[in-house]
Parts: C-alpha cells; structure tokens; sequence
C-alpha cells in the first residue's frame, strides 16, 4: 500500500516512499499561468524602466556586463551611477535569449519570464504529488497560478520568473532526496545555487528547505545541509562583489521599513488585499502545516523560515519589498491548498474551489491595468511631430532609459538629434523637445531648464503621458 514520506518515517526522518507516476494533470497548472499571463500581456503596454534596464543590460556582451558588475558602474553614460549589481545572473540569461534569432524584442523578453514561472510551477506541481497526492499537487500548482502576485511578476521582463523555476527545481531535488537517496542531491545543490543567484532573497528558501531536510532526517541530512550550504557561495560572492564595489546597500534607502509587520504586509500582498482571501488563505496554511501529510515539515518550514530571517534582518536594514518575498511565500499558497484539502471530504471540493475563485477575484485588476510607463508612446509623438535638426534631450535618468530604447528598435531617425544625460540641451536652438519626468505631480527640475530660458526659450506645448509608475512630459520649447 503506498503511503507518504513522513507516515513511514522513522522519528527524525522519512524513508523512501514510492512516488506517484506523473500525468498529464498535473500540466494544468503551468498552463493556467500561461494563458493568464497571455490574457495579461494582450495589451502589449511599453516596458517601464526596470524593464527597460533589463533591456539595456541584457543587449550588452557578457564581457561588458561582467566588468560593469566588478567594477560597480552602469553598462551606459546615463545610467553610470546604476550598476548591474545583484541581478547581473539575470541579465546574462536575458543576453543569451536574446541572441537568438527572432527573440529581441520588447514581448520576447516578458515571455522569458512567463515561461520560467510555468516550468518553475510544473516542478512544484510534481514535488507536492510526490510529497501528498496528485490532488494536493494540481491544486497547490493552480492555487499558485492564479495569484496576483505571482502573475504581476510572472508577465514583466524581471528575473522573479527564474527565481521561481529554481524554487521548483531545488523543491523536487529535495523530494527526490527525501524519497529516494541518493537521487535529487546534485538537482538540489545546483537549483539552490540557481534560486540565489535568480534573486538572492530566495537563499532564505534554500536555507528552509535544508531546515526541512535536517527536521525530517536529522543526522542523516547532512549531505543535504552541505549541499545547501555550498548552493550558497555563489550568491555569497556576489553579495560579496557588491560590498566590495560599494554598491552593497543599494535600493536599502527606498525600502520600507514594516515597523515589525513585514510578514502581515507579505501575506497581504500574496492575497493581493483581499481581506475575506487573507482570512481564507491563512485559516488553510494553518491546517496544512498541522495537518497536511507528507508536506507539512517542507511547506511550514518554506514559509516560516525566510519570513523570520526577513524578520531578523529587518533589525539591521530594511528589506521589504512584496516582489523579493515571492520565492518564500510559494510556500504559503503550498500550505492553504493543502490545508484544503484536509477538512472533511464532502466539503473538500468547495473549499477548494473557493481558494481558487477568491484569488482570481484578487487578480481580476490586472487585466485592466494600464501601462507603467510610456516610453514607447512618447517616441510615438516624437515620431510624428518632430523635425530632423530639432534637439530631443531627456532630462533625466528614467526618461533617458525609455527613450533610448524607443528610439533604437522603433524610430531609428530621431537617433541624430538625441541627447542624453549627462549632455545638456544644445543652445542656441529654436525649438527643442524635453523628455523629463513628473513626481507628484510636479515636473523633476533639470539643468537643461536654465540652459534653454537663457538662450530665450520658452515651453510653448506640453505633452502629458501619464501612467501608474513613471509619468512622463513632454514639453516642446521655442523661441
């Protein structure tokens, strides 16, 4: 009769169970979040920046890309105080991708993404069928598919969709470990390198699934631990890059500091702050982590252990941002569909049910949501509006990003007029077109204000482009 890991176990660790024989079920969930992430990507919005620095990047060769990293600058004039740095594994995926024949364009980079967070959902579908049953294991894949948060990384140009296959890939070698040693250890350590280096919070996950290991085996789970702890340095030395080159609290000063509330905020986020899912998704984890057969050990640890090293951390800096959290809570969605499943049967159906219809009512507004920011759509204007001799400079950093890109895959004439920081505009001219963004409702102040007043300037039309990131203008100055 076959039975789980952890029903055989003896009481420090599980021996080998038989795992269940794949099928072709369990392919629901990867193609859920492929079709939604289609469904989201259908109004083909314009990258906004940090798409767009992935852009930058990841064009680069991999010489160019790694020197940038060591040496702590960016790949380009206006971007020179904003290095590579911690995503640098990323942009070399993206440049490889990128260089094969028909992938460079501005989809092409977001499909990469999505397409990692199906595999990375496929693995975790078959990791939990082993760990509880088939049905645990569809439903925890589609209980994750269908999540905001999830499906707002999974469709933009950012390397959380790697980070997520790398979960799954360790997630499965762990399993493998778990059920049937000596098999899944080398999967474990090079996924695990491979979740660190995708985003470096997701060590913290890495971290839980060897706290599992050593909770489920004990002494025996010392290959595990060693392995863990190896799939670690290569994320240490980059981390380690970063300290040495100066950018290694970068991003800190504009992160939040919860107060003590980081995983109140994280799971409010995962739910995408829907009170009644929030009560509904952490009722089920509860239920999975004290009652889930087979997960319970792996799934509680997934999700407590990189929510308290946050914790901790937090003493020291602020981390929070939902986004990082992503790899780490994969295991809280694991968890309530497992929880789901553990209530009386007759009402198994319905509460699961329930789970998933709640959270597609939490993804709901991401079908409508608008661009982030449109770059593309300021380029557009330009296009019709410009004339060849005209200067078009971009006041700033964001707006720079956006229009270089812009005029390099779509409007290659505007290239011999454009300015970008830190080059000022050129006087004396008679008309001249500034790209610059807005905050607050305020346009970001500029050099190029005084440059063009004093060569008898004036703004004569604005151009307002505004979105839910970064607002841009366009302000059209004669003389």
């Amino acid at each position: 009769m076959s039975t789980t890991a952890e029903q055989v176990s003896a009481p420090r660790g599980p021996a080998a169970a038989r795992p269940s024989r794949w099928s072709a079920v369990e392919l629901l969930p990867p193609l859920a979040v492929v079709l939604l992430g289609a469904v989201l990507l259908a109004p083909g919005h314009g990258l906004w920046f940090d798409e767009l620095f992935t852009a930058e990047v990841g064009r680069r060769s991999y010489a160019e890309i790694l020197a940038a990293v060591v040496e702590g600058r960016g790949t380009t004039s206006y971007l020179a105080t904003v290095p590579p740095s911690y995503n640098a594994p990323w942009y070399l995926v993206v440049h490889a991708w990128t260089s094969v024949p028909g992938l460079g364009g501005d989809t092409s980079l977001r499909v990469l993404s999505l397409l990692a967070t199906a595999g990375g959902l496929a693995l975790v579908t078959r990791s939990v069928t082993r760990l509880a049953s088939r049905a645990a294991g569809v439903l925890a894949g589609l209980v994750l598919a269908v999540n905001p948060l999830l499906l707002e990384q999974a469709v933009e140009a950012r390397p959380y969709g790697l980070a997520v296959l790398a979960t799954g890939g360790a997630l499965l070698g762990l399993v493998r470990r778990l059920q049937e040693p000596p098999r899944g250890l080398l999967l474990f350590g090079l996924a695990g390198a491979g979740m660190g280096l995708a985003h470096w919070y997701a060590v913290t996950v890495l971290a839980a699934f060897v706290v599992a290991a050593l909770l489920l085996r004990g002494r025996r789970a010392l290959p595990e631990a060693f392995t863990g702890a190896a799939a670690a340095l290569p994320v240490a030395g980059l981390v380690g890059v970063n300290l040495v080159n100066g950018n290694g609290a970068r991003n800190a000063d504009w992160l939040p500091d919860t107060g003590g509330r980081l995983a109140d905020l994280a799971v409010g986020a995962w739910v995408g702050g829907l009170a009644p899912l929030f009560a509904l998704t952490v009722g089920l984890a509860v239920l999975g982590a004290l009652r889930g057969r087979g997960v319970r050990a792996v799934g509680a640890c997934w999700l407590l252990v990189p929510l308290t090293l946050l914790l901790l951390a937090e003493q020291v800096r602020p981390v929070y941002l939902p986004r990082y959290l992503l790899a780490g809570l994969l295991g809280l969605g694991v968890l309530a569909a497992v929880g789901a499943l553990t209530v009386p049967r007759p009402a198994r159906a319905p509460v699961a049910g329930l789970l998933v219809a709640c959270s597609l009512v939490a993804t709901a507004p991401l079908v409508d949501r608008g661009p982030r920011e449109r770059a593309d759509d300021v380029v557009a204007l330009l296009t019709e509006r410009h004339v060849a001799g005209e200067p078009v400079v971009a006041a700033d950093l964001r707006s720079a990003t956006g229009l270089d890109h812009y005029v390099r895959t779509s409007a290659a004439q505007l290239r011999p007029d454009v300015v970008l920081p830190p080059e000022d505009a050129r006087a004396p001219q008679d008309r001249v077109w500034l790209v610059r963004q807005v905050v607050g409702g305020e346009v970001v102040p500029s050099d190029d204000d005084a440059i063009l007043q004093d060569a008898g300037l004036q703004v004569t039309a604005v151009y307002e482009f505004p979105a839910s990131h970064t607002a841009l203008v366009v302000q059209l100055w004669e003389r």
